[in-house]
């Protein structure tokens, strides 16, 4: 089995098709194809064998959508570094993942460089920019590869990706993602009726490839679509690229969509080829579900997994998004139902499923999800339970089988013995037009334990109060729920990987404190 095949059949099938649009560059299939074996046989002339751990570190490029077919077609381990990471985060997942190749851009160089002296790493160092001091160019290294196929037999439990996450806990651990895993997400890909690809689609990656941007690129290539890159995401930038390329399928995270929608150009805007925007990497507020079809038209749909599903293993449909503007309003708050191989339960603190309506812990399993850590023993055993995984995300499932999420199982507010759930809370702020964001955290309180505080961006052009807000929820929501405390900032802080980084506004709050709540 090699996942890179799939690409030299398309390149087969339709060789002048344009495949991949990056900085005014563009590879036809028969470009991409060529300079993939080159790669991978330039890799392995290098002493890059089946297993070998390659890392990437670099900003959105063309090349490293060229690097992932090329470490496909040589069966070696692809090891993504967010370029989010700290210098000392870079180094944990080089060493931890025995890494021998990286691939990295100017801006990344020295960092390599410096930790590779530091830890008497032998890396073999290879710049995309070409930059030298000593290093290997790109270029020069793509020269000493052959364009005849390369295609590396390897089997379906053979590891295909290092996919380092830190989760809620900050510890980088890596979800061993198998040719297997990957092979699954690019069906779901092919089979997904609601971003259904093949010749002519053109799919725009504006987050970072390293993460769920970039997933579906394979699935992508299987059916002969193009992929445009973007270098980084920004707001104009994107809206001209969806006008200009004819983009008909784009991924969006949450943060990411709440910018789009807030650009003053959008309303001027016609994009009459696109067909579906999917969110997820992050829960989304009905509000903003409404907004995004009132923008785009009903292309809009809602997917959920993890890094440690591979894929999307929940899908809120276009359809279900529509009704759930039209007569079903609960369902502007679910992430969809099970998709096709994959199954999903809710289960008690014991690992008892739970009936339809209960809140308990979601569970899944699927040839899609993984079943462990990289060098983590104890992380693989925390994370599946009778070889399903679990998602740490607490939530219930209707009778008709649409889950819906309510909060991470350590970000749950407990107060006075009540349980709170943030993104419920966070869902009735989104409401109020004065809202662009909203995090809501447990902060400590001598009476009740935890109470509820909310930290608010203000949209553009208003100025809603606290007792604004404060009146607004207690319209839609419990007297225990409405957020006791409101701070408005000017932004809100992110993670890693973009996401807004609920555990250190939490972790600020509690310093210092003697007694820690969860």
């Amino acid at each position: 089995m090699n996942l890179g095949d799939y690409l030299s059949r398309s390149a087969a099938y339709w060789p002048d098709a344009e495949a991949l649009v990056w900085s005014g560059q563009r590879w036809t299939y028969r470009r991409l194809e060529a300079e993939a074996n080159q790669l991978a046989s330039a890799l392995q002339g290098r002493g890059c064998l089946p297993g070998t751990a390659v890392a990437t570190l670099a900003a959105n490029r063309g090349e490293l959508v060229v690097a992932e077919m090329a470490l496909c077609k040589a069966g070696a381990v692809r090891v993504p570094i967010s370029t989010r990471l700290a210098p000392a985060e870079v180094e944990h997942v080089l060493v931890d993942a025995g890494v021998e190749v990286v691939l990295v851009d100017a801006k990344h160089r020295h960092m390599v460089c410096e930790i590779a002296d530091r830890r008497g790493l032998a890396l073999l160092v290879v710049d995309f920019d070409a930059a030298g001091d000593g290093d290997l160019a790109f270029p020069a290294l793509l020269a000493e590869g052959d364009p005849s196929p390369v295609s590396v037999d390897v089997p379906a439990g053979h590891p295909a990706v290092l996919n380092f996450t830190s989760g809620s806990t900050g510890t980088l651990k890596a979800a061993v993602q198998t040719v297997g895993n990957r092979l699954s997400n690019m069906r779901k890909m092919a089979m997904n009726p609601q971003a259904t690809l093949s010749k002519g689609s053109v799919y725009l990656v504006a987050g970072p490839i390293t993460h769920a941007s970039g997933m579906g690129i394979l699935g992508c290539f299987f059916r002969g679509a193009t992929v445009v890159v973007l270098s980084a995401f920004d707001v104009e930038s994107y809206l001209d690229t969806l006008e200009r390329e004819k983009v008909t399928q784009s991924f969006l995270v949450p943060v990411m969509l709440n910018r789009v929608l807030a650009s003053p150009t959008l309303g001027r805007r016609n994009f009459p080829h696109l067909r579906s925007i999917t969110i997820g990497g992050a829960p989304v507020a009905p509000a903003r579900l409404r907004e995004a079809v009132e923008a785009f038209g009903p292309v809009i749909s809602q997917g959920y997994g993890q890094g440690e599903t591979t894929s999307t293993i929940t899908f809120l449909t276009i359809e279900d998004v529509l009704r759930g503007i039209e007569s079903d309003p609960d369902l502007l708050l679910s992430c969809g139902r099970a998709v096709f191989d994959t199954e999903v339960r809710v289960v008690d603190p014991d690992g008892r499923p739970l009936p339809p309506g209960e809140v308990g812990e979601l569970l899944a399993r699927g040839p899609d999800c993984v079943q462990e850590y990289f060098h983590a023993p104890e992380a693989t055993a925390e994370l599946l339970l009778d070889g399903w995984v679990r998602t740490g995300d607490l939530g219930y499932i209707r009778e008709d089988g649409y889950i819906f999420l309510v909060d991470r199982k350590k970000d749950m507010i407990i107060s006075g013995g009540y349980n709170i759930y943030c993104t419920e809370v966070e869902a009735s702020l989104y409401d109020h037009p004065g809202v662009f964001e909203a995090c809501v955290v447990g902060v400590p309180d001598e009476q009740w334990g935890e109470t509820v505080k909310a930290f608010v961006s203000r949209a553009q052009g208003t100025s809603v109060s606290e007792e604004e807000l404060r009146d607004f929820c207690s319209q839609r929501l419990s007297r225990v729920k409405v957020p006791r405390i409101i701070e408005f900032v000017e932004d809100l802080p992110r993670n890693r990987n973009g996401k807004l980084d609920r555990r250190l506004l939490r972790e600020r709050e509690w310093s210092g404190s003697e007694r820690r709540v969860g």
